[in-house]
């Protein structure tokens, strides 16, 4: 039983960590804090992982190009679009329209890698998806219509769809020969080089005692301990009953960033909460195969 305090703990890191983001807006630049979080983490990291990694080297080298793309989609893209999301939206809403994941690697996984469509996944798609509409709106589609989301709703919805390409690839490719740490080591220092030019080019707000903390559980909290327990939990439990904790990502979210951030909550967040995470698990659970279903109907 005590292994299903390791998943939890992940989860509430990286709950918080959405309300890092939120916090660190206005107290050091997007670019800034991207690029110090990954920095800090493969530092941390190069004593555990590079001798590995170059006594793998031979299996990793033909692979190099993959992981490049890997951590620029998971690490730079995802990460960057939900720091700059955090200037112009609540943290309770980027925690459900997070939520949202499981649902876009289920639509790309019919697409690109052939998985069979299941009714569940049609009916949880709608479900989720009315629930991020309600999120997005505050409540009020008719609003919705007339002017549109909010520009750090939109922004942490490429954030997410980013993610789920990077899980579609991950999936795709295998990455054979190369062990999880390495792998997310390797992705990591990509990232580094990646947003270096960025963090070089854009303005920065400089450190200071306001955000050295957050750069602090950005890099060793979320980058590198979520992580690492999460591999701890895959190995143990398996991936499918690990990836049913992600749906406490909204609910913690939500709780962190009311109790440390003062976030209000209203009626429409634990609607949209809800209808998110049904359709979620609508989807992980109602696995009858639509044609069946249809065939049955008819």
């Amino acid at each position: 039983m005590w292994q299903y305090a390791f998943p939890l703990l992940a989860v509430v890191i990286w709950s918080g960590n959405t309300v890092v983001s939120k916090m660190a807006a206005g107290t050091i630049a997007p670019a800034e804090i991207s690029f110090y979080r990954w920095l800090l983490a493969a530092l941390l990291f190069t004593p555990l992982a590079l001798r590995p990694v170059l006594r793998n080297w031979r299996a990793i080298r033909p692979q190099l190009g993959r992981i490049a793309v890997l951590g620029l989609l998971g690490m730079v893209v995802y990460q960057s679009l939900a720091y700059y999301a955090a200037y112009l939206t609540t943290a309770t809403h980027m925690g459900i329209i997070g939520s949202l994941t499981p649902m876009m690697v289920l639509a790309l996984s019919i697409v690109l890698l052939g998985q069979r469509l299941t009714a569940g996944a049609v009916a949880g798609s709608l479900v989720s998806i009315m629930g991020v509409l309600v999120v997005v709106s505050s409540g009020d589609l008719g609003t919705l219509l007339k002017s549109g989301a909010n520009m750090g709703d939109g922004l942490m919805l490429l954030a997410m769809l980013a993610y789920a390409i990077y899980v579609i690839l991950l999936k795709r490719w295998g990455m054979k020969g190369v062990p999880a740490l390495q792998l997310l080591y390797l992705q990591i220092v990509f990232a580094v080089i990646a947003l270096l030019p960025l963090y070089l080019l854009t303005p920065r707000m400089g450190l200071s005692a306001a955000n050295l903390p957050l750069i602090g559980f950005a890099g060793l909290g979320a980058s590198m301990l979520a992580p690492l327990v999460w591999m701890h939990t895959v190995a143990h439990i398996g991936p499918s009953r690990a990836s049913m904790f992600f749906n406490l990502i909204p609910l913690f979210t939500a709780l962190i960033a009311a109790v440390v951030i003062g976030e209000s909550l209203a009626a429409y967040h634990a609607i949209g909460g809800v209808l998110t995470v049904a359709g979620v698990l609508l989807a992980e659970l109602w696995k009858a195969p639509l044609r069946r279903s249809r065939a049955v109907a008819a």
